[in-house]
């Protein structure tokens, strides 16, 4: 059951039944967390004047024992309908890209565009919001981890980028098939290579990047948004210059290949790779902070950043030092260091603590 309760008459240990938001869109405080004397303070210095309530809660963080006294907000999420509705939409998509990537690679018409793009719409079906999506891929990673899953998952993180900016139904779609086909060039690379589970040696990386060739030779002769085909080409060319093929620099480089560049190194990081496990988000948030700016659009990727970091709001976490917490603000200037509240029922501001970092989202 939910209430909605004016904020002054909020009460510490009620939990949030929804997100809370100030007047102007920044988000508060978020959903399922349990109320504060400070959260409620901060609520009241951001004029928020009521908020939805349960009327019980769960997963609170105990300082005795360290642990959740009920499941991990990720395992409630995956057993709930909606995930369970996606995930089936999920790998019926990556078995159709499976399946036809050499008709993907030899498009005849626009039917088949269409037919591709539909196939990743279906995964937005009666998604609640952009925040409940990234939800839904955070605790769909590891079910698949292959090249196809990875595109689809790109696709995704770039319609979602596409809506952030506000961009057109036109562009919002041409972007989403950029992210899709991103990759399609790895279709000629060597298993051998694609697949060896250690480190490329520089022969074989050498082989790994000529796949943005490959792709744009693939999908130069067919009747596809010209942005498309640049970013087959283009999503490993970085801001500096030090990316490949060309080695351009930020005002040669496509707008969407920047944005796809963005998603898929977003996605391939936090990710299970065939050479490594997956890399916290804080932790590639943190990397995009500290080496990000000077390869990526600065304005793109803390657009990107900051959604993502939204989403795990109210997410509990470990840190770098064994300790738990609550993530319960955002911190604008340091992405990668939001405020927690502790299991030891204090609160800890990470951005006035650079030894400590986010280790694990639990």
């Amino acid at each position: 059951m939910i209430k909605v309760v004016k904020t002054i008459e909020l009460t510490s240990g009620m939990v949030t039944a929804a997100p809370i938001y100030s007047g102007n869109g920044q988000l508060v405080v978020g959903s399922d967390v349990m109320l504060t004397p400070q959260l409620i303070n901060h609520l009241k210095f951001y004029g928020v004047e009521e908020a939805s309530i349960q009327d019980h809660h769960s997963g609170e963080v105990h300082a005795d024992t360290g642990k959740s006294n009920l499941i991990s907000y990720q395992d409630r999420i995956r057993s709930t309908v909606e995930f369970k509705h996606f995930k089936k939409e999920f790998l019926k998509s990556i078995r159709f890209l499976r399946s036809h990537i050499d008709d993907i690679a030899n498009l005849k018409d626009k039917q088949e565009e269409e037919a591709l793009l539909s196939e990743i719409l279906s995964l937005f079906h009666e998604m609640d919001g952009e925040s409940h999506m990234l939800e839904m891929l955070h605790c769909i990673r590891g079910i698949d981890t292959s090249t196809y899953a990875h595109c689809l998952n790109v696709a995704i993180l770039c319609r979602l980028m596409g809506r952030w900016l506000h961009y057109s139904k036109e562009d919002v779609d041409a972007l989403t098939l950029s992210g899709l086909f991103h990759d399609i060039g790895k279709s000629r690379i060597p298993k051998s290579v694609l697949m060896k589970p250690e480190k490329l040696t520089a022969e074989e990386y050498s082989v790994m990047k000529k796949h943005s060739l490959y792709g744009y030779e693939m999908l130069k002769p067919l009747s596809l948004d010209a942005r498309i085909k640049r970013v087959a080409l283009m999503h490993h060319e970085r801001s500096d210059g030090s990316g490949y093929p060309l080695g351009l620099q930020t005002e040669d480089i496509d707008p969407f290949s920047i944005i796809v560049s963005i998603a898929d190194v977003y996605d391939a990081m936090t990710t299970d790779r065939v050479y490594r496990e997956a890399i916290c988000p804080f932790e590639v948030i943190a990397t995009f902070e500290k080496e990000g700016f000077s390869k990526y659009n600065t304005q793109y990727t803390t657009i990107f950043l900051s959604h993502i970091v939204d989403t795990y709001m109210n997410y509990h976490v470990r840190l770098s030092d064994g300790s738990l917490g609550q993530i319960v603000l955002k911190n604008k200037k340091d992405l990668a260091r939001p405020t927690l509240y502790l299991s030891s029922k204090e609160y800890l501001d990470l951005s006035a603590h650079p030894e400590l970092y986010i280790k694990e989202i639990i």
